[in-house]
Parts: C-alpha cells; sequence; structure tokens
C-alpha cells in the first residue's frame, strides 16, 4: 500500500472509517453477478491487511463471489498462526507464507493449487513477499511489492532491487507462450490516471519515476495489464488511504492492485472489474477486490 515518510504528500496506513450506507456513495466500478459461469475460470487479487481482522469480509466475499482462486497479500500472520479453519470450513484450500505481524501472501482456491513454491530468494529469513503456484493448466503468481517508504530510503533501493529481481526470474521461468498470471498489490501506479493526485505525489515511492519505470521493465515483451485492456479511463481505484478524510467516499484512490497476464491469458480475458463494494463495509481493508474472468 502507499503509504510514505511523513515528509512526503499522501501515504496509506489504516484506521477505521464509516461504512457506506447507499450504493450511490460508492465510487465508478460496483461488484458484477456472482460466480464465474460455466467454463469460465475466475481469478481474484486482495491486499486484506490482516487476514484475521479481515475474515469476516474475507468470508462473505468468497460465499457471494465464488472465485477459483482468491490471491490474498498483507496477510500479516505467522504460518503456525494462520487461520486457515474457517477458510477450509467453507470448503476452500488454502496455501499461505507468512511472517509475524508483516507482509504474508496466500491464494485461496476451489481446488488445491499445484506446484507450489515460496520466496523469490529462496533464504530462510525472507520477507514473505511471494508465492506461486499453477491452477488448471495456468501459472500464477501472488506478490506484494514493497512498498518504499520514501524515495531517499533503503526501503525504497529495495523496492527497485525486487522489481528488477522479479524481471530475472520471470525471463528465465515464465517463457511468454506459457499461460500465466501475476498480481497482487504492486505499490505502483503505472501512470497519471492511476491515482487520483499525480501531480501531488511525483516524489511518492509508489508514482516516483523511477518506480514506474522499475515497474514497466519487468512487465516489458511479458505481462499486460489486463484492467487496462477493457478499462481506458481513470477514476478506477483498488486503494484508498484511511488517514485521508473520506477518501473513499470522495473516489480519492489508488489503482495499485494489478492482475497482469501472458499473451495467451490476454487471448482468454472475458472482462476485469473492481468491486468496490466491501470497501465501503464495516472495519473494511485499505484496498479491495480485483476480478477477472478466462475462457477456460
Amino acid at each position: 500500500m502507499p503509504k510514505a515518510a511523513a515528509q512526503r504528500k499522501t501515504a496509506p496506513k489504516t484506521k477505521a472509517v464509516p461504512a457506506l450506507k447507499k450504493a450511490a456513495e460508492r465510487p465508478k466500478s460496483q461488484p458484477a453477478s456472482a460466480g464465474a459461469a460455466p467454463g469460465f475460470l475466475k481469478i481474484a487479487t486482495f491486499n486484506a491487511n490482516s487476514i484475521r481482522v479481515r475474515m469476516p469480509i474475507l468470508l462473505d466475499w468468497l460465499q457471494k463471489e465464488k472465485p477459483d482462486v482468491l490471491a490474498v497479500q498483507e496477510t500479516k500472520v505467522q504460518d503456525h498462526e494462520f487461520p486457515k479453519e474457517p477458510i477450509e470450513a467453507q470448503g476452500w484450500n488454502v496455501v499461505f507464507h507468512g511472517q509475524k505481524s508483516y507482509n504474508g501472501v496466500a491464494f485461496l482456491s476451489r481446488k488445491p493449487m499445484q506446484k507450489v513454491d515460496m520466496g523469490l530468494y529462496k533464504q530462510a529469513d525472507e520477507q514473505a513477499r511471494f508465492i506461486t503456484g499453477e491452477y488448471e493448466g495456468v501459472r500464477l503468481f501472488n506478490t506484494y511489492i514493497p512498498q518504499g517508504f520514501d524515495i531517499e530510503s533503503e526501503k525504497y533501493k529495495y523496492k527497485l532491487k525486487y522489481l528488477a529481481d522479479l524481471k530475472k526470474y520471470f525471463q528465465k521461468n515464465v517463457p511468454n507462450t506459457q499461460p500465466a498470471l501475476w498480481m497482487g498489490d504492486l505499490n505502483v501506479a503505472r501512470s497519471e490516471i492511476d491515482l487520483n493526485n499525480p501531480k501531488g505525489n511525483q516524489d511518492h515511492p509508489c508514482f516516483h519515476i523511477d518506480a514506474r519505470k522499475a515497474l514497466e521493465e519487468t512487465m516489458e515483451g511479458k505481462w499486460t495489464d489486463l484492467f487496462r485492456e477493457k478499462v481506458k479511463e481513470g477514476g478506477h481505484y483498488t486503494f484508498w488511504d484511511m488517514r485521508q478524510p473520506s477518501a473513499f467516499q470522495r473516489n480519492l484512490g489508488w489503482r495499485i492492485d494489478l492482475i497482469l497476464g501472458t499473451p495467451p491469458m490476454v487471448e482468454r480475458l472475458r472482462k476485469i472489474r473492481i468491486d468496490t463494494k466491501p470497501r465501503g463495509l464495516e472495519k473494511p481493508s485499505d484496498h479491495t477486490f480485483l476480478i477477472a474472468e478466462f475462457n477456460r
């Protein structure tokens, strides 16, 4: 999520905001009919900002939307404490890679994920930001990209390095002919139409030119932003800062949660949408769900 040092403008963190009472108060993107139609593959991503806190919203959303796979970021829980029981009780399969209090990624799926692997660097003290698996022949990558804190900080340098290392990983492991999706909280708004206040956030670590270039270089020649395949105009966001008064109600947001596809998945894409409704519920995450449907 985009939270920066105090001296920089606009920085996402978390406080509770009142739930919205009327559909008219929600931003543009709205939930469509629940559940993928027969013959279609439904994949979604969601930064929960603590899966334990967000469990009621998560379980209700899964029951209504019935995706084939949901990628979750910022689970913020160690593996031995992951709350898998209520998820499995509803019939979902779950795999996860977590750490105490920070980061954490997971897949929730109708059928068990295959060929699951965790960790970009394969180091014991690695931050829990990367998990991959295969579902019905489609390779899925779920990442929580570092936020960066401040463009003069070591954390920002780490963000740029992480994206560069991801590019090397994808070049080595993901041929362009492979059906694959890369999704998650990528913590980069790609262009000026992907955030409410681009002029005021030129030095923000989630919109600084170096971060945008790093993401574009990682995507180059392999990954397509699937939302922009279907929706060309601005004003559609997946994150609204809890510390900015009425940010969600006024639609002052960022589009930093993405689903990217290799050429075969671009061809298979049917539709993609942002479900803004969960962001208006009581005790929401500061992010919401992004959902894509593909021909099987």
